[in-house]
């Protein structure tokens, strides 16, 4: 107990002494240093959780580990493999993380993180487009028939809008229910809409690699995870198997809604606070 004592004083005599030299500049300073990194660690574990590069930090933490035990416990063969390992691990890392570099430095790229897209459109404009979407999901969903519409935010989908079809035209629940009728020339592929309008139909998208996903699920919901992973686009499928309809948004998907849930969800994603119905989420 006095030994616990005595380290506890120590301790807190260092501690003491470290800060008693420290102004109030350099604490606000400490701080938002501390406060920058901290945020930026979450926002990368954020990023990779999910994902294969999430089990490949983890594989690296092992490494370092055990580089580090090695070092300590003079075990030169294991040092000197694990040396020769280093340079490859550096010129590797950047090929195996590139899709969450690809990422980060879109999520960056998008300026004012905090913005709404659909901010060039007005209150009436976004809730008539909500509730032409939410008809459209449920006749869809009615009739089982497999939908993925894609609404584009901050960051723009020049490149998967490229591979559909062009159409420009403004989004109604007949328009939309036309394009994705079986075994018609758009059905298969995924919808975007830009503002109010529907530019492009038939469009191809990136897969998720999350290892985690269910096996139940197919093409349209990896898909639409995969464009939410690296834009901040808001996707809304329709199960062609079983009509149940899901929101993927942020590399997140909710399963399971209902017409209503769907309406709050895409109010609260598109709209702003001070618009949006007073609602809680009891889904989720």
């Amino acid at each position: 107990m006095p030994i616990c004592r005595v380290f506890k004083s120590y301790i807190r005599g260092v501690c003491m002494g470290a800060l008693a030299g420290l102004t109030w500049v350099d604490a606000v300073r400490m701080a938002v240093d501390v406060g920058v990194v901290a945020y930026v660690i979450y926002r990368g574990l954020v990023l990779i959780r999910g994902t294969r590069a999430g089990q490949l930090v983890q594989g690296l933490a092992v490494l370092v580990i055990v580089a580090f035990l090695s070092d300590r416990l003079g075990l030169t063969t294991i040092n000197w493999i694990l040396d020769q390992l280093g340079l490859v691990i550096m010129v590797a890392l950047p090929v195996v993380f590139q899709p969450e570099l690809r990422r980060a430095l879109a999520y960056l790229g998008r300026g004012n993180i905090l913005a709404r897209s659909f901010s060039f459109l007005g209150v009436e404009d976004v809730s008539r487009l909500i509730k032409e979407l939410v008809r459209t999901v449920g006749v869809l969903a009615k009739n089982r028939t497999g939908a993925l519409i894609i609404l584009e935010r901050e960051t723009r989908l020049n490149d998967y809008i490229e591979t559909g079809i062009k159409i420009d035209g403004v989004v109604s629940a007949e328009f939309l229910v036309n394009i994705f009728m079986p075994r018609t020339p758009l059905h298969d592929g995924a919808a975007i809409i830009r503002g109010d309008r529907v530019v492009a139909a038939g469009c191809f998208l990136p897969l998720t690699d999350s290892p985690y996903l269910s096996r139940q699920l197919g093409t349209r919901h990896r898909a639409a995870l995969g464009i939410t992973e690296i834009a901040d686009a808001v996707a809304v499928v329709v199960s062609e198997e079983t009509g149940t309809i899901s929101v993927a948004e942020g590399g997140k998907l909710t399963r399971y809604l209902e017409e209503k849930n769907l309406q709050q969800m895409l109010e609260d994603l598109l709209l702003p606070a001070e618009e949006r119905t007073n609602h809680f989420w009891p889904w989720r």
